[in-house]
């Protein structure tokens, strides 16, 4: 006795109300997904460098690997070293020197000499040691204040200012070494500004193009969220039924007796209990239909009132069982 199963169905559609819209929108799905997907953006997506950017970047290459950069970074290291080294140089100096000499010179010329020549006549005609002796006093008293001491006070601050520099010189070289490329640089901002504002342009125009493309979706999407709800549908629910011996027990239950003596079956084969019994597979002899149930004769031992003999052949009672 083969066992069965219950299905139940129900189903639910859509308010009536309801029903065409759905349908509208649905189409118009359809239609959308049709037409395939939107083309990409046709239009350039990134902005290029600036003119000024490129001009920076070539100059910037231009200067770091060409001669200027080398003339300049040698004469930058030579003042550099001068300047670390504290020396000066004597010979810039000689202009002044000379001017120096020159005035003092003519000073005493003009001045001081015929002023003496006079006093050593004065103390004895014709020039005397004394008179010498005033005369060449005169002379270096006048040098001295006159040349001597400005020239070495002038050298003396000539040397204060070279150590100066030398302390102050560490620092120069990479702010000389720099200034065109800080020039450059400058230029190379101003590029990167104009580049930016070109890209948020593009940008613009991108967002722009994709709202249009996607306008269609977005407008079918926002129409669906306000006509949406219980769709409606169709729902199964399937549950185990009676099993066969169940079956023939309700059957049995209301009139019927059932042949299960062993005599009358071949081909046995156990598969289980039910309710305490012993249940197999089998077939009765001269026929091919498989069927499944107790042996009468196991049954009689357990339950005795449900077995009943009918013409010879034993039947159980399935709804007593």
């Amino acid at each position: 006795m083969g066992g069965g199963t219950q299905v139940s169905t129900s189903e639910t559609e859509p308010w009536a109300e309801q029903k065409g819209y759905l349908t509208g929108g649905f189409e118009q799905a359809k239609n959308i997904f049709d037409q395939g997907a939107p083309g990409y953006y046709p239009n350039e997506t990134l902005a290029g460098f600036d003119p000024a950017q490129t001009y920076a970047q070539n100059e910037v290459m231009g200067y770091a690997d060409g001669p200027r950069a080398f003339a300049q970074q040698a004469g930058a290291e030579q003042s550099l070293l001068q300047g670390l080294s504290g020396q000066i140089d004597p010979s810039a100096y000689n202009p002044m020197v000379n001017a120096l000499t020159s005035n003092v010179t003519s000073g005493l010329q003009n001045q001081v000499l015929p002023g003496l020549r006079q006093k050593q006549v004065m103390y004895q005609p014709g020039g005397s040691s004394k008179g010498n002796q005033e005369y060449e006093k005169a002379v270096a008293n006048r040098v001295t204040a006159g040349m001597t001491k400005p020239i070495a006070d002038m050298y003396t601050n000539a040397y204060n200012q070279a150590q100066q520099r030398a302390v102050q010189s560490g620092g120069l070289y990479p702010s000389i070494m720099s200034a065109p490329l800080n020039m450059y640089g400058a230029i190379g901002d101003v590029g990167a500004q104009r580049r930016a504002m070109t890209q948020s342009t593009m940008d613009s125009d991108m967002a722009r193009y994709q709202y249009d493309a996607t306008a269609p979706q977005q407008q079918l999407a926002n129409y669906m969220k306000m006509v949406t709800g219980n769709y409606g549908g169709t729902t199964t629910q399937t549950s185990p039924g009676p099993s066969g011996l169940d079956q023939a027990a309700q059957v049995a239950g209301i009139a019927a007796m059932f042949m299960s003596d062993a005599r009358m079956k071949e081909n046995i084969e156990f598969d289980g209990t039910w309710n305490g019994h012993n249940v197999y597979t089998y077939n009765f002899k001269g026929s091919n239909t498989r069927s499944r149930g107790v042996m009468a004769q196991e049954s009689e031992i357990t339950r005795p009132d449900a077995v009943v003999e009918i013409e010879g052949i034993k039947h159980v009672n399935y709804g007593v069982l």
